[in-house]
């Protein structure tokens, strides 16, 4: 992680004293990007450089990761909304576009924020119980951070999300992690360039779960939301997302639901990542320029 924030790295502190840093990109009305698991701003440039000719885009990185402080109070949705608060007051922006537990962000936030005047969420992980988390692997993610068994922790975060292929999540989390912990000592060796490396933002999964956990069985406050919403999907995302927008399309009656052909959870990503935000990037101009 980064120790020292380049020049074109701007900081705000939040309620709590946690600086939170972020960037600028582009020229016109602001927009907030808020990056979702396993991410910091850096794996928003390409979908930056896409709006960037029609808004003024604002790239922070959340709490924990990349240029932002690690907090100085106990997590919660409260502290996430609160930065996202204080990067709004500096910029002058009222969209916020968020990615999976990013997304849960921008939706509470537009629930509380009076400067957030439209909001697009893609694949907020939306739970209608707390009994339907995947609790198995949540718990056993818990105790493999409390160990300090990071690629034990990050096999069961892949097996949370149902981010692996199937015949990979079949395979014991006993014979992936030495696997895991193995791509964790190269990627030390040779860290990617702009990017966080997965022992940076392994830790910062406690915060994602965390919001899942917070959130779940909660979608019917989202009734409160005044604001316009689009909620974004891709057509080869996982069944239990395309869940979590059909729970939150009920809450938000308004809202404009659109699937993606083709793409998947990843699509916002840089395209080195797998992602592919430009048709991301068309139906965000589309939506917030209106």
């Amino acid at each position: 992680m980064p120790t020292a924030p380049p020049s074109t790295v701007q900081t705000v502190v939040s309620a709590d004293g946690t600086e939170i840093g972020y960037e600028l990109r582009g020229s016109g009305p602001g927009l907030v990007l808020v990056q979702g698991t396993m991410g910091t701003a850096y794996n928003f440039r390409d979908l930056a450089e896409a709006l960037a000719g029609t808004f003024t885009v604002v790239l922070p990185d959340r709490r924990g990761r990349g240029y932002s402080g690690p907090g100085r109070s106990p997590y919660g949705l409260d502290r996430e909304i609160e930065d996202l608060a204080c990067v709004l007051a500096a910029t002058g922006a009222q969209r916020v576009f968020g990615l999976s537990s990013g997304a849960i962000v921008a939706l509470w936030a537009a629930r509380r924020l009076p400067a957030v005047h439209a909001v697009a969420a893609y694949e907020p992980p939306l739970f209608p119980t707390p009994d339907s988390l995947p609790h198995r692997e949540l718990t056993a993610f818990d105790a493999a951070i409390a160990a300090r068994r990071l690629p034990t922790a990050l096999v069961l975060a892949m097996k949370a999300g149902q981010f692996a292929p199937r015949p990979v999540a079949a395979v014991p989390t006993p014979i992936l992690a030495p696997l895991v912990g193995l791509g964790l000592r190269r990627e030390a060796k040779h860290p990617p360039t702009g990017y966080a490396t997965m022992t940076d933002l392994g830790p910062a999964l406690v915060h994602d779960f965390a919001l899942l956990r917070e959130v779940a069985g909660r979608s019917a406050e989202l009734r409160d939301v005044a604001v316009p919403v689009l909620l974004l999907g891709g057509s080869r995302s996982q069944a239990y997302l395309d869940r979590a927008l059909t729970l939150a399309a009920s809450a938000l009656p308004t809202a404009r639901r659109v699937e993606l052909p083709g793409l998947d959870h990843g699509a916002a990503w840089n395209a080195d990542r797998r992602g592919n935000p430009t048709p991301v990037a068309a139906e965000l101009t589309r939506f917030f320029a209106s």
